[in-house]
C-alpha cells in the first residue's frame, strides 16, 4: 500500500482503526509535507490530509534561497533537491526595450552552503517531498479527503472532521498545522482575519517548453515596462517560465514571448500550462489559537516578485516544528510555541512589503507615480555598491526575544544563522555540518569547552563541540571571531540563540530561554489513540 492509499476504507459503519498520529498536518503542499518530514525527525508521528489525489499541477514557485535549500536538507530531500535544481545567477531589471538597467547577482556559495538561489520545478518538489514521505513510517499521507471541520481546545485535543469516500470521521490530535493555503479553513476555523497589505494585481503566468535557443542569462529577467510588465526565467534545460500583468485584449502566448525567441521561429513549442493568478499581499492577524497553528499560504500572502512566497512557508515549518516537538516529548513550556508567531510574523511582513515595494517599482505600477519611481530606480541602480547590497541575503534577521539572541555591536555579526560548511566526520567523511550535527541544540566553542560550558551542554543534553573539531575550511572560526564571540548555542534550526562573549565564560541570555525548554513537569504524554469516528 502507498502512502497515497492510506487511510480509512472500510466499507461498513463502525470505528475504521486506531488512530496513531498526535499532529494532524492539513494540505499536503510542500509547506505541510515538509513540516511532517521535520516532525519526524523529533519522533513525531504525523497524519496528512489532502484534498488531492496527486501532486496539484499548477504552476507555481520555481525559485528557493540558500536558506530553504538548507531546511530542505533538514527534512532529508537534500540530495534530490540537488538533483532537480539549477543555480541562478541572480535578478536583472530590464526596460522596455529590454536593455539591462541594473544587475543583482547571486553567488554560488551562500551562507547556507548552497547557491543563493536555484530555479525549479514545484511539481517535481512535491513529487520528491511525497516520495520521502510514503517512506517514512512516522508519517502518513491520507489523500482525496475534504477537511470539513477544526475544533481548537485549549484544555484538550484538537478535533479534525473530515470526509472520504466512505464516510465522515473525525480525529483527536495533540496539534493542528494548517497548511492549507489562501483559503484555509483552519484559518477561519481560528477565528483570523486577513490584514490587507495594498497589493492585488492579476496575471499570467506560462511554463513553456522548447529546443529554441531562448535568449536568457541563467537568472531572472524583469521588465520594467509600465504597459507590459513581464518576468522570465529559465526553469529546467527546456522550461521556461513567463509572467505577464493581464491587460484587456491579451495577445496569444507565442506573440507575448516572441522577444525572446529567434525571429520566425516555428520548431518545437510546448505550453505545459497557462494559468492566471491574482497577485496579493496580505497577513493573518493571528496565526494560533491553542495548539492550531497557521503556516505557508494560510498565514500570509506575498507577491512573487522576489521569489519568497514559498521560502516563508518553509521558514514557517522549520522555525515550528522543533518547538512543537519540543513541548509535545521534551519537556517544554507551553510559552515556547508563543514565539513562533512573535519570530516569524514580523520576518513574513518585511518580506511581502520588500516584494510590494520591489513590484511597484519594476513593474511600474498603474497610478500617475508609476513614471516618477522608475526614473529614481534607474538613477538609483547607478550609484556604486548599491546593487551589490541588494544582492545580499533577502531574509532579515529574526525579530529579537527569548530564543533570539539581542543583536549588539561586534556580536553575533550580520547573521542570526550559523554558517554552514563541509566538515570532517569522526568517520573521516566528508559532510555538511548539519549533517553531523543531527535535529538538535549544539553549543560550537572557539577553544575547547570550558568546566561551566560543559555542565550546562550536559544539563541541555546537547554536545559541545570546538569548531577545530570538525575540520571544515576555517569559515567556522572565522564566524566566531567576527562575532567577538568564545562560544554560540544553535537552535535545532541553527539560528543562534545565545552567546558566550569573547573574554567571558557564561551565556548571556540563560534566564530568557531557559525556562521556555525545560519546565517542571514530565513531557506530556500522548493521549490515548481514539478510533476514526464514522457516522
Amino acid at each position: 500500500m502507498t502512502a497515497d492509499q492510506a487511510g480509512p476504507r472500510d466499507t461498513a459503519p463502525g470505528p475504521a482503526r486506531t488512530d496513531p498520529a498526535p499532529v494532524v498536518i492539513i494540505g499536503a503542499g510542500p509547506v505541510g509535507v515538509t513540516a511532517a518530514l521535520l516532525l519526524a525527525r523529533h519522533g513525531i508521528r504525523t497524519v496528512v490530509l489532502e484534498r488531492h489525489q496527486d501532486v496539484y499541477p499548477l504552476p507555481r514557485a520555481v525559485a528557493t534561497d540558500d536558506e530553504v535549500r538548507r531546511i530542505l536538507q533538514a527534512a532529508g530531500v537534500g540530495e534530490g533537491f540537488a538533483a532537480i535544481a539549477r543555480p541562478a545567477k541572480g535578478l536583472r531589471l530590464l526596460d522596455a526595450r529590454h536593455r539591462v538597467m541594473a544587475e543583482f547577482r547571486r553567488s554560488e556559495h551562500g551562507h547556507h552552503g548552497y547557491p543563493q538561489t536555484s530555479m525549479f520545478d514545484q511539481p517535481e518538489l512535491e513529487r520528491l517531498l511525497r516520495d520521502a514521505l510514503a517512506r517514512n513510517p512516522q508519517c502518513e499521507l491520507r489523500s482525496g479527503v475534504e477537511v470539513s471541520g477544526v475544533t481548537p481546545d485549549s484544555a484538550g485535543p484538537v478535533h479534525v472532521t473530515y470526509r472520504d469516500d466512505v464516510g465522515e470521521h473525525q480525529l483527536s490530535a495533540e496539534a493542528v498545522l494548517g497548511c492549507d493555503g489562501a483559503g484555509s479553513l483552519t484559518r477561519d476555523a481560528i477565528g483570523a482575519a486577513w490584514e490587507d497589505l495594498r497589493f492585488e494585481e492579476r496575471w499570467t503566468v506560462v511554463d513553456v517548453r522548447t529546443k529554441a535557443d531562448v535568449r536568457c542569462w541563467e537568472g531572472v529577467d524583469r521588465v520594467c515596462d509600465p504597459h507590459r510588465p513581464a518576468t522570465f526565467m529559465r526553469v529546467g534545460e527546456d522550461r521556461y517560465r513567463w509572467e505577464f500583468r493581464l491587460q484587456d485584449g491579451q495577445q496569444p502566448v507565442r506573440e507575448l514571448i516572441a522577444p525572446w525567441l529567434p525571429p520566425s521561429y516555428d520548431g518545437d513549442f510546448e505550453v505545459v500550462r497557462e494559468t492566471q493568478y491574482t497577485f496579493r499581499a496580505r497577513v493573518a492577524d493571528r496565526w494560533r489559537s491553542g495548539r492550531v497553528f497557521l503556516l505557508g499560504d494560510a498565514a500570509h500572502l506575498t507577491p512573487p516578485f522576489i521569489g519568497q512566497g514559498l521560502c516563508s512557508g518553509l521558514r514557517d515549518a522549520h522555525n515550528l516544528t522543533w518547538k512543537l516537538a519540543r513541548v509535545l516529548g521534551q519537556g517544554g513550556d507551553e510559552r515556547l510555541l508563543d514565539t513562533y508567531e512573535s519570530e516569524r510574523k514580523p520576518h513574513a511582513r518585511h518580506a511581502i512589503r520588500l516584494a510590494v515595494a520591489m513590484g511597484w517599482a519594476m513593474t511600474g505600477g498603474q497610478d500617475s507615480a508609476a513614471a516618477l519611481r522608475r526614473g529614481i530606480l534607474a538613477a538609483a541602480c547607478r550609484i556604486p555598491g548599491l546593487t551589490q547590497l541588494a544582492g545580499r541575503d533577502l531574509s532579515p534577521p529574526l525579530t529579537a526575544g527569548p530564543l533570539v539572541r539581542r543583536r549588539s555591536k561586534g556580536v553575533v555579526g550580520t547573521h542570526t544563522h550559523c554558517p554552514q560548511p563541509w566538515v570532517v566526520g569522526l568517520d573521516g567523511r566528508r559532510t555538511r555540518l548539519d549533517g553531523l550535527l543531527g535535529d538538535t541544540f549544539t553549543v560550537l566553542t572557539a577553544a575547547e569547552p570550558w568546566t561551566s560550558l560543559r555542565a550546562l551542554a550536559q544539563g541541555l543534553g546537547v554536545p559541545a563541540i570546538p569548531v577545530t573539531d570538525l575540520r571544515d575550511d576555517g569559515t567556522l572560526a572565522a564566524w566566531l571571531r567576527a562575532a567577538r564571540a568564545d562560544a554560540v548555542l544553535l537552535r535545532p534550526d541553527r539560528v543562534v540563540m545565545d552567546v558566550v562573549p569573547a573574554g567571558r565564560h557564561d551565556f548571556t541570555a540563560t534566564a530568557a530561554w531557559a525556562s521556555l525548554l525545560h519546565t517542571a513537569r514530565s513531557p506530556h504524554p500522548s493521549p490515548p489513540r481514539p478510533a476514526d469516528r464514522v457516522s
